[in-house]
This record gives structure tokens, sequence and C-alpha cells, in this order.
């Protein structure tokens, strides 16, 4: 029995340093059974066609539009900052395709449930790249919570670690983009969004919120 390949597009990729070069294409090469990578769309057809030839890609596209209209594209992976994943999204979308959107999936809460109610209403798959529920170590620590390896949980603590958005950032290009709230990309849309996401596949659902925030770094 032939085992269907779903060929997916890649918008946004960048090569040796954005997350789609470093995580999405060894990981899609790895599952060479199930996918294949049709090919790339950047912000122009020179930077696709550079992307292509550095990862050894068979098509760069021009532009989304023709990304998403190829036939032999059935997965859209948006992999470009927050701000521009509505627009790239929705196109994906009606166009009929299934999408992988890495996190946080809109820029705030409107647009996240703008895209899941589209995705719903036109019967495609939408997945949102929190990628820790996936980790082996998060699945094998949800299987002793739920074997009763610790008995009953009554709390827990999370330590995690800000990453970029410390005491000094260097990189200006980049600091400029996350430390601008109206981006979306901040430490508490995108890390602690990560970190709740493990949080949440090992304990289950939040049943209630309490919160105390105080701002150390202005």
């Amino acid at each position: 029995m032939i085992r269907q390949r779903f060929g997916v597009g890649i918008v946004g990729l960048q090569p040796g340093r954005s997350w789609s070069a470093h995580a999405h294409v060894p990981a899609l090469r790895a599952l060479s059974e199930s996918y294949e990578i049709v090919g790339v769309a950047n912000t122009s057809l020179a930077s696709a066609q550079k992307a292509a030839a550095a990862t050894g890609l068979p098509r760069a596209f021009a532009d989304i539009a023709e990304l998403i209209a190829a036939p032999e594209v059935d997965i859209v992976a948006v992999t470009v900052k927050v701000p521009a994943h509505l627009e790239l999204v929705k196109a994906a979308i009606g166009a009929g395709k299934h999408v992988y959107c890495e996190w946080p999936l809109g820029n705030g809460l409107a647009e996240a449930e703008e895209l899941a109610a589209l995705a719903r209403a036109k019967g495609v798959l939408g997945v949102v790249g929190t990628q820790a529920p996936a980790a082996p170590e998060i699945e094998y620590l949800k299987q002793l919570i739920a074997d009763g390896w610790v008995g009953e949980v009554l709390s827990t603590t999370l330590v995690a670690r800000g990453g970029g958005w410390g005491g000094t950032i260097a990189e200006k290009k980049v600091s400029a983009y996350l430390l601008d709230r109206a981006n979306g990309a901040t430490m508490l849309t995108i890390p602690v969004g990560h970190a709740l996401a493990a949080l949440r596949g090992v304990l289950g659902e939040v049943a209630e919120v309490s919160a105390v925030l105080a701002t150390r770094r202005t």
C-alpha cells in the first residue's frame, strides 16, 4: 500500500538563522515518509531562491499567493514574525490549505480567535507551534503524573528563563522587534506561552488564575 505524503510549503525561511531552518526543515526531512517539502516563499522571489538553493529545496515561489495556489501544497507552514500571521494564515485557510503556524497564532487574542474560527468554518486543520507538549521529557512527565507516580499533585513550581528578554539586549535589530508590544512578540506572549503549554500538558487545564506582576526592568 502506497502511503500518501503531504506537501508542505514553508513561508519564511532564512538559512542558518531562522527557526524554520533550524527546526522545521530537519524535522520534515526526518519524517520524509509522511511529508515532502515542496518549496518556500519569502518576502521576495530572490530571497526565496537564495533560501531554496542554500537548503536544497526544489522550488522558490514568487510570493505567498503562488505558494498557496500550488496544488501540490497541502500544508502551509507560517514561520514569520507575529504581525504577519493574520494575513498569511487567513490566505492559506481561504485556499483550503491546512496550516501550521508558529506560536503565537495571532497578535493578540482577537486575531487568534478569528483564525481559529476561520479554520473550523473551512474544515481545515490548524496547528499552533507550541513545541513543549510534544517534547519527550514533557510526555514522560505527563505519563508519570497520570500513573500516580508522585501521588495527588497539590502544587507545583515553574522556574523559567526569558531568553533574549534579559537585563541587557545586545542585538538592536532583534530587540526593536521584541520590545515593541505592538508586535505581539513579548516575553509574556512567547516564552511564557510556551511554558504554560508545557505546564498544561502535564497537569491539565487551568481552573483559576491569580497573579502578581512586578516590572523590574522597564
